[in-house]
């Protein structure tokens, strides 16, 4: 097994998130490293692109977190071996990442200006979204969205979802996936009830 080492920010949510569930659910061995944001103008410095995550493996440092979750999926077996189901995996959590980029501008934002480009998300792209989300879901069985079991898709939009419902997001209705795509609220719930899911969580509320 390669040595690994996972950068990205101390908080449970983000690009990051998804790869640091698929190695806790595979019981793979790797360095979470976290860091707080203040120290990110710094570390950005030496990373490709100025982004995070980052994951090295080897000592060879790879950005891209779609390209981290893969890899890290199939370490875990969280990844299709089947074509067609490693393509509507990989479909699933570019859509989610489109969704990303869309919102990650704002979090740059403040005031009205932040109010009036998230209220644009949310009467706009998000519920066009979250429905075809739901749609695929519900296309692929209601449970899993590729394969008929846990894939990194699935992590993917726990993820994204996980942090909609949070109410860290100013001007982000908290029932804004439960009113447009109610199977995915459904879904996220399912996700969170893993017991290996379960107790990545529980081991950070016990420090």
């Amino acid at each position: 097994m390669p040595q690994l080492k996972l950068t990205y920010f101390d908080f449970h949510g983000g690009r990051g998130e998804p790869a640091r569930l698929a190695l806790h659910i595979g019981g793979i061995p790797f360095e979470d490293h976290r860091f707080a944001f203040p120290e990110f103008a710094e570390l950005r410095k030496s990373t490709p692109f100025g982004q995070v995550p980052v994951l090295h493996v080897d000592g060879v440092q790879v950005s891209q977190c779609d390209a981290i979750l893969r890899y890290v999926g199939k370490l875990a077996g969280l990844y299709p071996t089947d074509p067609f189901q490693a393509l509507l995996c990989d479909e699933v959590t570019y859509v989610v990442e489109n969704a990303n980029d869309k919102i990650s501008p704002t979090y740059r934002m403040t005031g009205e200006e932040q109010k009036a480009a998230r209220l644009a998300l949310v009467n706009g792209s998000m519920p066009v979204y979250l429905r075809w989300l739901e749609a695929q879901l519900l296309a692929h069985g209601g449970d899993y969205f590729a394969d008929h079991r846990l894939t990194i898709a699935d992590l993917k939009v726990f993820v994204d979802v996980r942090n909609l419902n949070s109410g860290r997001l100013d001007h982000v209705p908290t029932d804004l996936v439960q009113s447009v795509a109610p199977a995915l609220n459904a879904h996220q719930q399912r996700i969170a009830a893993t017991p290996a899911i379960q107790a990545y969580y529980a081991s950070f509320n016990a420090k």
